[in-house]
């Protein structure tokens, strides 16, 4: 029971700590976005999406007396999303997003990013002042659309639970699945077979940890759905580095698996030379 208790409180402990510190936590998430940025795939989805906006404002401001170079302007967005300022203006975007899905405040905003601090960067004021343009003081792009297939949105605060109850759910099981790690191998009357069954209980956590995210995948994309155009590619290399995070830390509960087993093996091997034979 103990050895039971000890493999349930892990298999839940390694996602619940893993979501906790890269996804429920707001710093934690903007480092994953940030990281994700560093990525070909975002960077030229977001330089597609920021030459777009760009190109708008240039319309809006010109009333088509101008004729715009569309290459110039996607050449620049290319060269900004490639640079070193736009990880860390990417990751502050994704900061407000998380506020709003994580936050229990009610403020009745749409789910946006604002980009406006991006075409403020010097290399798209080059451009824009070609053409007489100031961006604005914010310059939102929603992140979601509706789905009436589906009559679900998101909602604000939707997973605000998750924000209050993460950090707890992540400790108890952590202690949990630490202290029936103990007890069984005090508890038993041969520490190495509890060893390796403590080890085998860490495999069969991270086999099903990898069998899981396969599964769960099909739900990710069912809410990436609700995405589309170059916000949607955005979403799917985010989701791509998540599970790649998620994956190290299986991998790594495998590998302590397999230490586990083996020390367990040569526990077992030194007790029964030490045991007297009768």
């Amino acid at each position: 029971m103990l050895w039971l208790a000890t493999a349930v409180a892990l298999a839940v402990a390694v996602p619940a700590v893993w979501a906790q510190l890269n996804i429920v936590s707001e710093d934690g998430y903007a480092a994953l976005a940030q990281k994700a940025a560093g990525d070909p795939a975002l960077q030229s989805a977001a330089a597609a999406e920021l030459t777009t906006r760009a190109m708008a404002l240039i319309a809006a401001h010109g009333g088509g007396k101008y004729s715009v170079d569309s290459s110039q302007v996607h050449d620049t967005a290319t060269a900004f999303t490639s640079s070193p300022s736009f990880p860390p203006l990417f990751a502050n975007a994704n900061r407000a997003a998380h506020r709003w899905l994580f936050s229990d405040a009610r403020s009745g905003d749409s789910w946006v990013v604002d980009v406006a601090p991006m075409l403020n960067d010097s290399s798209f004021q080059q451009v824009l002042s070609t053409y007489n343009v100031k961006v604005p003081a914010t310059l939102t792009v929603p992140l979601t659309v509706s789905v009436p297939s589906t009559g679900q949105s998101v909602r604000q605060g939707q997973l605000s639970r998750g924000a209050a109850w993460g950090p707890w759910v992540s400790i108890g099981a952590v202690a949990l699945s630490g202290f029936c790690g103990l007890l069984t191998v005090a508890a038993a009357r041969r520490r190495g077979k509890a060893l390796t069954s403590l080890g085998v209980s860490a495999l069969l956590v991270g086999a099903t940890g990898w069998a899981g995210i396969e599964v769960g995948r099909r739900y990710v994309n069912d809410a990436l759905n609700r995405t589309t155009g170059d916000i949607r590619q955005v979403a799917d290399v985010m989701v791509d580095h998540a599970e790649a995070g998620l994956h190290q830390w299986l991998n790594l509960t495998l590998i302590v698996g397999v230490v586990l087993v083996g020390f367990g093996v040569i526990v077992a091997i030194v007790g029964s030379v030490r045991r007297p034979s009768t």
